[in-house]
């Protein structure tokens, strides 16, 4: 049990329940390739039955940790930084981000869009999801939509999503990691039909890296 005094700091978002962090190369979506460091935040009651990080969900597992602490990492690394989870947004990002940019990061976040948008960022990767679509608020601020492909059905959602981002939204599909050799083929030739798509790849677990 965390302390009330405790409490009212991650409510604040002075104190946030950090999962990891750590240094490693962009494995998706447009930024692939390149290295950042990233912040994985606890949390998460999107409750995808395929995600990868599902010891993610219950934030009550993971400290409260001092955003100043994050932050002191993160710089000694990189200044670009990589918010995630989780769901970064379940949790007020305002002083993360302030506190990065004071310290001249370039910002990015990983996000389903399933809260208000708070913080300061960059780049806005939206990954939504059925289960608990985006606010409205978040679709013209997104810099790239990123759709994860579990089946067929998918692709109909991803059209549906790509009509409410912004003209120079970059769009993406992703095949889900578990099921990418009955998905691949599939988005391939969707791609190859329909353009304005492009493939993401999970390439850092192609490469067997974090």
């Amino acid at each position: 049990m965390i302390t009330e005094e405790t409490q009212a700091l991650v409510d604040r978002g002075i104190m946030l329940p950090l999962m990891e962090e750590f240094y490693t190369i962009q494995g998706e979506g447009f930024h692939k390739g390149t290295a950042a460091y990233f912040i994985r935040i606890g949390g998460c009651d999107v409750g995808c039955h395929w995600c990868d990080v599902k010891e993610s969900w219950d934030a009550g597992l993971h400290p409260p940790t001092h955003i100043g602490e994050i932050v002191e990492n993160a710089v000694s690394y990189s200044d670009t930084v990589v918010v995630t989870g989780g769901e970064p947004l379940t949790w007020d990002m305002t002083e993360l981000t302030k506190s990065l940019k004071a310290k001249g990061c370039n910002i990015h976040i990983e996000t389903s869009g399933a809260y208000k948008l708070t913080g300061i960022w960059d780049w806005i990767c939206l990954s939504p999801k059925k289960i608990k679509l985006p606010t409205e608020e978040i679709y013209p601020l997104a810099n790239e939509l990123k759709v994860i492909v579990f089946n067929k059905h998918d692709l109909k959602f991803a059209e549906e999503q790509a009509a409410k981002v912004g003209e120079n939204c970059i769009l993406y599909l992703q095949p889900e990691w578990s099921n990418r050799e009955k998905m691949i083929p599939l988005i391939v030739d969707y791609v190859m039909k329909n353009p304005k798509w492009k493939v993401s790849l999970q390439t850092h677990k192609y490469l067997n890296i974090p």
